[in-house]
């Protein structure tokens, strides 16, 4: 049985970066909700957090129990290999509260920098009449792109 609920799917820029010939890769969020390796006691945590090394600390669950309440979400790639519990090289780890107060817009910029990674950020893209275009990064450098069929 998996601790984690789907909260969302979404599609995003590849290498973090939206231009008009970037590829699109699916990201899920994953919700752990408060119970899962709560302190409090009748959650079946009582000898301790087996999660505790890969989530968030556990956070006590408070009566009546709040079914919407999320001690971690785990933002992954589809498909990202899990070891048991623990996703392999997640995206980004929140705590159910810093999920819970962190706006859409700041959310989309911290995936797409971790989608990123320590490439350079794409700063602008200049388009010809021929379908072309040259991007530009950053640190500076650019590199030639092509626009998509669909995209002219």
């Amino acid at each position: 049985m998996s601790i984690y609920a789907t909260l969302w799917e979404l599609k995003f820029p590849r290498g973090g970066d939206y231009h008009f010939s970037c590829e699109w890769e699916e990201v899920v969020a994953q919700g752990v909700p408060a119970h899962i390796g709560t302190p409090t006691p009748g959650h079946g945590y009582e000898d301790g957090d087996p999660y505790r090394s890969f989530l968030p600390p556990a956070i006590p669950v408070v009566e009546p129990y709040d079914m919407q309440a999320m001690r971690a979400v785990v933002i992954i790639r589809s498909g990202t290999e899990k070891i048991g519990q623990e996703y392999v090289n997640p995206l980004l780890v929140l705590t159910g509260q810093e999920y819970s107060a962190i706006t859409f817009d700041a959310l989309y910029h911290r995936i797409c920098d971790a989608l990123r990674g320590s490439r350079p950020k794409l700063v602008a893209e200049f388009l010809s009449g021929d379908g072309n275009s040259r991007l530009i990064y950053d640190d500076g450098s650019s590199k030639q792109g092509n626009r998509r069929e669909h995209d002219i």
